[in-house]
Parts: structure tokens; sequence; C-alpha cells
């Protein structure tokens, strides 16, 4: 019997399965009913058998079996196969027909992978989790160290629920994910320790194992050093765990006495209760393809389980919620002494301000928060707001240069002076592009500002000075221009603001700069997915801004230049960027009864750093998806665009009901993976900002503040107001 999708045959034989292509044996389990028993001991012992009855019934496979432990415990299997869509889907129950002593039980799903045994043979795509080897993953991460036997993250901490491997040498990739988005709260009275047993728990963990055969395994359990009873099949094999898991991961502490060299690993296990009738229902969906490298597998991978998972659009007013942000950014941004600006952050839900300080750009935005005031000031004729978008922008460019010619990042109105933070690359593109725009939006109304002028050209000359022959910069520089932080890939965070500062200026060497950097992102970033150290505050390692930056730097090259090797890597760090973004939901629950996670969904958030928290970032890429999609014709840019541009909003006291201080506030981030959200329940400007930025800029481009409203526009008319480098800079200097 056997089910087939193009060319790839799902094939029972003697109660096992085999995958095979032309013939060959990709993939197979010889036992597929697994199933790991909490013992009375309360250690793991785990059982696997061949299916006992094959049989067709209409266009699915059904395959049943029981397996019996030996404290009598037992399991039936009924797990139904199907051909769906782009792949096959399958589908299990699971019901406790007789119950031992034990204390609870998992099972499992999962294809051995007969091309290699060898982890390092492989490369590995979870959304926000794992890309390639996660050779740029923190040491705590999963699969950083490729010599661990278990590799299984719940899946809640997938942007989509999602696990593949591909094959290096071949490029054959198999993936698994879950089919629906129907998981529910667990239990709540419980600590989630590690071995518990929770009969609510309907989440599973995907990732990959290649467990010893008949081996003592020492794991950490919070409290000492245990063992665990490995009686599986040797072989890796890629894995749907029901309920979940979490290892194996590094210990990062130990207890003082205890004399143990080897190297011990977490490892958390959720169990469902031995109990008569009780049943386990879940179903994942399977896929198999042939790529010609990560990229094209990780693109086309994403876009199959975001089609099928992806979350309704959030229904949000966005003009509504557009005047929101500004009246927030207004009422926070006041005169401190001789400088304007906004704190640092206040805790919700009152805005009870917490800490005053000013950054140049990343969680501060302070120039960028200065462009909008005084650019809405203007429109809707706030002279408040108008103001003090000025007082912001003149005070950065009056006092943050430096003699190097590289402004200072951030500022503490009590001292009365900037404190010694790290000029990271990064941070300085944030604060010059608004300085930029806003000399631009001033000069368009008559009202020259030369001093503003003169601080973009000098930080210009500044970037063309410190850039190193081979195009890159550096990750964070002192104030005198030497060296702080010597990796290079956040050289994309720069190339938007010096073709820009080109475009004002007609200097070349802004333009020549700003290509280079350009190519050595295209060699560095973009063909390696070297993106890294985007966040300032965390270490140099893989996360979602660094994608971001390069994909603001390649449109920004293509919009100059019209080069296809621009839009090609402009093209690979959106499909790269996108996948940290929670597309699918599951129920979260916050501890303090006002937030939106106890009425919204929290699809929309983005993962930080890898295997990190969320938070709304992902905010400030609508209007730029959109404009990719008004490029290339893709359907999908259009869909996430939208998505980004609504879903976001989630995070937010989007009417007014929750209880915040104000409508459209937010918080900063958080980790809802354990569907218990924790945050600092807090507000930082840039978290308004982010929301706003994109908004006023659809608005400034195509003429509404809904992506709905531009594509009202004919195809043509919409593709010319796209070409926004046409027009920019011209009356500065002609």
């Amino acid at each position: 019997m056997r089910l087939a999708c193009g060319s790839y045959i799902l094939l029972f034989k003697e109660g096992g399965i085999e995958v095979r292509k032309d013939d060959r044996i990709l993939y197979s389990n010889k036992r597929p009913m697994f199933v790991t028993v909490k013992t009375a001991f309360a250690v793991n012992a785990f059982y696997d058998g061949a299916y006992a009855d094959i049989a067709v019934s209409g266009e699915t496979i059904v395959a049943q079996g029981t397996i019996t432990v030996p404290s009598g415990s037992a399991f039936a299997f009924t797990d139904v196969y199907e051909a769906a869509g782009a792949g096959f889907k399958a589908s299990r129950t699971v019901e406790v027909l007789a119950a031992g002593d034990d204390l609870g039980f998992s099972t499992k799903i999962s294809l051995k992978m007969e091309a290699s045994d060898d982890v390092h043979a492989y490369n590995c795509f979870a959304p926000g989790v794992w890309y390639k080897q996660n050779e740029f993953a923190p040491d705590s991460a999963i699969g950083k160290d490729l010599d661990n036997e278990y590799f299984w993250r719940m899946e809640t901490r997938y942007a989509l629920p999602l696990f593949a491997m591909q094959h290096i040498a071949s490029g054959e990739a198999a993936a698994l994910s879950r089919w629906a988005a129907d998981a529910t709260l667990p239990s709540t009275d419980i600590v989630r320790s590690e071995n518990i047993t929770d009969p609510k728990c309907t989440v599973g963990a995907i990732g990959m194992s290649r467990p010893e055969s008949k081996t003592l395994n020492y794991m950490y359990y919070g409290y000492g050093i245990r063992k665990e009873l490995q009686t599986e099949t040797a072989g890796l094999s890629i894995d749907y765990v029901y309920p979940g898991g979490e290892g194996q991961l590094p210990v990062n502490r130990s207890y003082a006495g205890l004399d143990y060299h080897e190297k011990p690993r977490t490892f958390q296990r959720i169990n469902h209760p031995v109990e008569p009738g009780f049943k386990q229902h879940y179903a994942v969906a399977v896929h198999f393809g042939q790529y010609g490298g990560f990229q094209p597998m990780m693109k086309e991978l994403w876009r199959v389980t975001y089609a099928r998972l992806r979350d309704k659009l959030f229904e949000v007013d966005n003009e509504r919620h557009f005047h929101n942000g500004m009246h927030i950014l207004n009422r926070y941004t006041r005169q401190y002494g001789d400088s304007y600006g906004l704190p640092f952050a206040c805790q919700l839900p009152d805005m009870d301000i917490s800490s005053v300080s000013f950054q140049f750009g990343f969680v501060g935005q302070q120039p960028g928060i200065g462009y909008q005031l005084l650019r809405y000031g203007d429109k809707e004729n706030v002279p408040e707001a108008f103001d003090k978008g000025v007082g912001v922008i003149d005070f950065w460019a009056r006092t943050a240069m430096t003699e190097s010619g590289l402004p200072r990042m951030c500022y503490n109105p009590t001292l009365q002076g900037f404190e010694p933070y790290p000029h990271y690359i990064r941070m300085l593109a944030d604060g010059i592009e608004a300085v930029l725009d806003a000399y631009l939006y001033m000069r368009a109304k008559g009202d020259e500002r030369p001093a503003w002028l003169e601080f973009c050209e000098r930080t210009a000359d500044w970037l063309v000075k410190v850039q190193n022959e081979d195009g890159s910069f550096y990750r964070a520089y002192y104030a005198d221009g030497s060296i702080r932080m010597d990796s290079k890939s956040n050289t994309p965070s720069v190339i938007r603001f010096l073709v820009q500062v080109y475009l004002v200026s007609r200097d070349d060497r802004y333009r020549t700069a700003a290509i280079k950097a350009g190519e050595w992102a295209y060699d560095h970033n973009y063909r390696t997915l070297e993106y890294r150290g985007g966040t300032c505050d965390n270490a140099d390692i893989q996360d979602k801004e660094a994608g971001i930056y390069a994909l603001f730097g390649f449109l920004a090259l293509h919009d100059l230049t019209g080069e296809e090797r621009w839009l090609e890597a402009m093209i690979g760090a959106a499909d790269y960027t996108e996948t940290w973004t929670y597309a699918w939901t599951f129920p979260v629950q916050a501890p303090w009864p006002k937030h939106p996670f106890n009425r919204y969904s929290i699809s929309g958030q983005s993962i930080i750093t890898i295997g990190g928290g969320a938070d709304v970032y992902m905010a400030a890429c609508s209007y730029t998806y959109y404009r990719l999609y008004v490029i290339t014709g893709d359907e999908h840019y259009l869909d996430f665009a939208e998505f980004i541009h609504k879903n976001t909003r989630q995070s937010t006291d989007v009417d007014g009901s929750i209880g915040y201080a104000m409508p459209g506030l937010g918080h900063e981030s958080g980790n809802f993976a354990s569907q218990t959200l924790q945050s600092h329940y807090h507000w930082l400007p840039w978290c308004t900002f982010v929301e706003v930025d994109p908004a006023s800029r659809l608005y400034d481009t195509f003429g509404g503040y809904e992506i709905a409203d531009a594509q009202k526009l004919l195809p043509e008319e919409r593709a010319k107001r796209n070409r926004i480098y046409d027009t920019f800079g011209r009356e500065a200097k002609a």
C-alpha cells in the first residue's frame, strides 16, 4: 500500500513505513508506534512497535496496533495517513487501554534519515530558533552543540510550528509541522518542572534526535544529575513529540561541591496521564523536497506552512491607531533642561516613568520620533507636536557631534551630558536617517536648517573615512573612531543612509561607500545568512533586526540603481526576516488583568534573537514588504505586509478598552513560549515609533493608512509612486 505526492512515495511495508524517490529509500520507520513511559521510578523508558494492521479506507491509509509495556500499561494507536496539499498528513489517536503503575506517557511521530546518521551532514530550519547549523547562535541555544542526542523544542518557541532537515550533499529535505493551530492552555495550577504530567497540555515538540542504543544517559534535572535508560534504536530521526519536551540544553549553573566533570544537559519532559480511556489526538504535516540550497528550502517550507496556519487578520483602524500613537509621542515628549526627549521606560498600565535617558536610535529612537512629531504637527496643525519635534532634532544636531564626526548615542538629562555608550552603527543609522528626513521635510517647507544637513554630512564623511577596504563597517566604535566591537555583520545598517545622503548632496563618495557596503553584505549576509548582532543590547548572535536592516539596505540600493543583484539580495533578506514572525497563534495568559494578550492573539509578534522572547518590531517593516510586493508582484509579500500591518497591533491597547493610560500603548517584549507571559511589562519609545513610522510612510507614498487603500490605486500608479528616489532630495541641492 502506498500514497504518492509528486515524486515521493509513502510506502507501507511489514508494519513499517518508507519514503521512496526514484526507488531509493530516503526516510523510514520500521516501528512507527512509539511511546515514552514515565515509570514509577520517575525515569523514562522507551518502547516502539510495528503496526499490526494496515488498511486502505477511501483516499487514506489507516494503520493500527497496540503497545503493552512491562508494567501492564497498554496504548492503542490509530494513525491515518493521506496525501494533502504539497505533502502528507498524519493524524494520530492514542488511547490508554490499561494502566500499570506508570506516572505518564508521551508518543512520537518520526522518520529515520537514511542518507546519514551524522548530524553535521544536515542543515536545519526552525523559524526563529534554528538556521543551518546554528553557527551564529549563542552557546545556550539548541543546535549549537551538535554532539547531543536530543534536539527538541516546544513548538510554541517556533514562529511557525515547523522543523526541517536538509541533507547538505543531496539537497533532499524532510519537514514536520503541526497541522492546525488548535493548541489550548495547559494546566495553570501546576509548575512545569523537569518531568511533569499535565493532562491539559496540547502542545508538542519538534526537532531531531540521535539516541545511542542501550546506554545510560546522564542529564541534569534542576536539582541534581539523574539517569535515563536509553533503549531506542540508534539512528538520526526527525521527530514530533506529543506532548512536548525541551532538550538537550547546556546547564548554565552548577552546585558547589559537585565534582561532576562531564557536560550535563537540561532535559524537560511533559507527559499525559496513564489513565484508562485517556486519549491523545494530534496531526502533523509531512513535506519532502529537493532544493538547490538552504534558502530555497527555507522559503518554500515557510510559505507552505504559513499558508496553512497563518492567523486571521486583526481588525484595527490603522488611521486611528496612527493618531493614537502620535498622541502618545506628543504627550511624553518634553523639555528636560536644555534637552528634548522622551523617557527611556515607563511601567504599564499607568505609564509610571521609571527611567529618563535618550538613545539616538534602537530602543530610544529619539530623532525618529522628533521627525514624526514635526511632520505630524505640520500636517495636522498641532503646533505643540511640531515645536517638540523641532526641539528634539535640533538638540541632537546641536550637541551630539564629536570631533571625529561620529555622533554620541545616549544622553542623560539628569547628568546634563552623554553617557559612555557604545557607538553602534545600527543605532547610528536609526538616528541619522531621521535627522536627514527632518532636514528634507523642513527644506520643502522653505525652512532651511543648514546645521541639520551639516550634522548628516559630517556623519557620512566619518563613515567614508572608517569604512574598511572590503566595504564593511564594524559593529561599534569609540567616540574617537577606534574599534570597540570588531564584528562586521551590521554593515547593512548604514547603507540606506549613505544612499539617501548621496541623493541630497550628490557627493559620489557616499554612493561609492553604499555600494561597497552592499557588495560586502551581499557576500557575507545574504549568501551565508550571517544576520547577527542587530539588537544592540544583545550579544553578536543571530537575530531578526540584522535581517531587517539588510532588507532596508538592499532595497535602497535597488531603488538607487535598479540592478537585479540588489533585488535578489533584498528578496533573500525579506524571506529570512519574515520567518521570525509568529504567524500562527496559541492561547497565552498574562499575569496582569490589564494586558492585551488576555483578549487578543500573539500573532504578529516576532522573535528577537535566536530562540528568545518576542516583540513588535516587525511592525516597522509593513511599508517595506508592501513596496517589495509592488516591485515583484509576489502576492505572498502583499499578504505578509498586511498581516504585520494589522496583527502587530494586538500587543497594544488598540481601542482603549484594556485600561492602559492611553489608547495605542503596548509593552516592549516578552516570552510566552510557556503560554504564560513573562515580561517587564513596560513601554519604551520604540514600541510606538515602529507602528507610526511605516504608517506615515505608507500614507506619504500611497495615500492611505491601510494597505487596502494602496491597493485601490491602479498598478501603474502604484509602481510610479513606489519609485521614491525619483524625487528624493532634489529640492535640497541641484
